[in-house]
């Protein structure tokens, strides 16, 4: 018989960051939801710790780390509910963080993912980077999120305490649900790690369904707790894999983004250089250079797809425009999305 509800935890040497926050997630969730860890090839004691200190969760052995897309991925075949959630180890939920965002998609099968308010656990009064308030991205494909435009943070003064239609749902807290999970294929493990929550979200609404963000549903989140913002490898993931997800899934917009998009970078790279980022710098022409190569993995049958899709919302003007140019450094300063 299958569960309603999984929550997978993907941990990778993270003996430490289960100890500190596998006790709220089996605290909140035990009553509604199976709690899953699924180890990614760990080298230090998790599985010791897990199997001593938390016997009442289920762990799943992956024998090698194939990063987050391969290790859900990996582990997932061996979960049989109705809904996953994707919970990062570095997350502490709260009392009826599972309930409302569940209750929601109950009431709409067209709502594929979702995910609830991600607060920072350092400051819990501010919004975290990874998701805030739901995320967006701008015409260009430039992610950013309501209570998080760039490295600019809102304090929750509840402003976002509704439920709507987003583009994407954050990877730190991801609600899924598990038909439309495998339909899709799941993660695209040619990302490795960062931006395939995006992807994943834009191949759900370009196949009918929609992504919703709840604010009834509040966790905190560490952040940055594999690879710290200002690390190469994280901004060489970052400037790849948005192209990859572009070339995927812009259908016949994808040429004239990808140039301008070619010029923006160039320019990501020179201010890098200038602020003592060299090795930033070289990150985002490697990018480009592995995403020519690339390509080649998405034929054209992957990348041509349905019209018949409900409206993306996707931001009409320039992200980087608003924020740099015109100052506006919140998202109920930005112009109407008409």
């Amino acid at each position: 018989m299958s569960l309603k509800v999984a929550v997978v935890i993907l941990n990778w040497n993270g003996r430490k960051l289960l100890q500190q926050f596998l006790p709220s997630v089996i605290r909140h969730s035990g009553s509604v939801a199976q709690v899953i860890v699924a180890d990614n090839g760990s080298s230090d004691d998790s599985i010791a710790v897990l199997e001593k200190e938390f016997p009442s969760v289920r762990i799943i052995r992956n024998d090698t780390n194939r990063g987050f897309t391969g290790g859900y991925n990996d582990a997932l075949q061996y979960v049989d509910a109705e809904y996953f959630v994707l919970l990062n180890s570095d997350v502490e939920v709260t009392a009826n963080w599972i309930e409302p965002i569940i209750s929601l998609m109950d009431s709409d099968k067209k709502i594929g993912a979702c995910q609830p308010k991600i607060l920072s656990y350092h400051d819990k009064t501010s919004f975290e980077y990874a998701g805030a308030g739901g995320g967006f991205i701008d015409y260009l494909g430039y992610p950013f999120c309501r209570g998080r435009i760039f490295n600019d943070l809102e304090k929750d003064l509840h402003q976002y305490d509704d439920t709507i239609p987003v583009f994407w749902a954050t990877g730190a807290c991801m609600f899924v649900r598990a038909d439309v999970y495998k339909q899709l294929g799941g993660l695209d493990t040619e990302f490795f790690a960062h931006m395939e929550e995006i992807d994943l979200c834009w191949r759900m609404q370009l196949k009918g369904y929609q992504v919703y963000y709840c604010g009834k549903s509040t966790v905190y989140h560490v952040g940055g707790g594999t690879l710290a913002k200002n690390n190469p490898r994280k901004t060489y993931l970052n400037f790849r894999n948005n192209l990859l997800m572009i070339y995927k899934n812009a259908g016949h917009h994808r040429s004239s983004i990808l140039l301008k998009r070619r010029f923006f970078d160039l320019l990501a790279a020179l201010k890098f250089l200038i602020t003592n980022g060299k090795k930033d710098a070289k990150a985002v022409l490697e990018a480009h250079r592995d995403f020519r190569k690339m390509r080649a993995l998405y034929p054209a049958s992957m990348t041509q797809k349905s019209t018949k899709t409900p409206p993306l919302t996707i931001y009409k003007r320039s992200i980087l425009w608003d924020y740099y140019l015109c100052r506006r450094k919140k998202y109920t300063s930005l112009p109407k999305n008409d």
